[in-house]
């Protein structure tokens, strides 16, 4: 069923004439102080008919006048909001991001392949949420937050490589003060204002400090806490490759 079908079906729906819905979008253009919200009759008779592109000031007038809320009438033109989660890694590759549970049931290796910044992601970003053997049995797939680490950060490296998988417990947000070695020492995802990071790190009265591995060429970050820095929770374990990316 074609675009223009689909919006003269909702304009029928709400028994409106092409008229009434000039006359319509002009007072919301009077309202706004802005002529790109109206529109025309002639303008409406040829998107109908699939002769003509809205304007996105067109397309929320006509949202308001057909009485449907604006997500619903930009899917008549196939842009399905809800899918701003599963896009946005593939947008900003190079970013370290938060994403929702409606990117963990896709297969880890797709997850892997489109993203080169760390994200930190729930239940329904499509990875496949399983409890590996060992795991602590305190945990369910409903307590556990999923964060992957982005292509580019290294700063767990070599220990956690970039690409690599890692299992949050959000309910470990205060790092332990007492002394660890290199393997048992917490690590922790943490919610940078514009990104997240991943990595040892101190809490000193108003500073958070992350620590990256000795080995990484990753310098060590500060930021004013908790104004420019919180912990997610503690990493309490993780799949990464054994060697690099481009050699494995």
């Amino acid at each position: 069923m074609s675009v223009g079908h689909n919006l003269r079906t909702l304009r029928e729906r709400v028994r409106l004439t092409i008229r009434d819905v000039e006359q319509a979008t002009h007072r919301i253009a009077t309202v706004k102080n802005d002529k790109r919200f109206a529109v025309s009759n002639s303008w409406l008779t040829r998107l109908e008919r699939g002769e003509s592109e809205p304007s996105i000031y067109k397309v929320y007038s006509l949202s308001i006048v057909y009485n449907v809320d604006l997500s619903a009438l930009l899917k008549v033109y196939g842009i399905d909001v809800s899918e701003t989660v599963k896009l946005k890694p593939i947008a900003q590759r190079d970013l370290t991001q938060l994403l929702s549970s409606e990117v963990v049931n896709e297969p880890e290796d797709e997850v892997q392949q489109r993203g080169d910044a760390t994200k930190l992601l729930t239940q329904a970003s499509g990875i496949r949420i399983e409890l590996p053997i060992g795991e602590r049995t305190d945990l369910t797939s409903q307590t556990i937050a999923y964060g992957y680490i982005g292509l580019h950060d290294y700063t767990m490296y070599p220990l956690i490589r970039p690409g690599a998988i890692v299992r949050i417990d959000p309910r470990q947000t205060r790092p332990s003060l007492r002394v660890h070695t290199e393997y048992d020492r917490p690590i922790y995802f943490i919610e940078l204002r514009g990104g997240y990071a991943c990595g040892w790190c101190e809490i000193e009265q108003s500073q958070l400090t992350i620590i990256p591995h000795q080995s990484s060429p990753v310098r060590v970050r500060h930021y004013a806490y908790p104004k420019e820095a919180e912990i997610v929770g503690r990493v309490i374990s993780f799949d990464t490759l054994c060697t690099d990316r481009d050699t494995a």
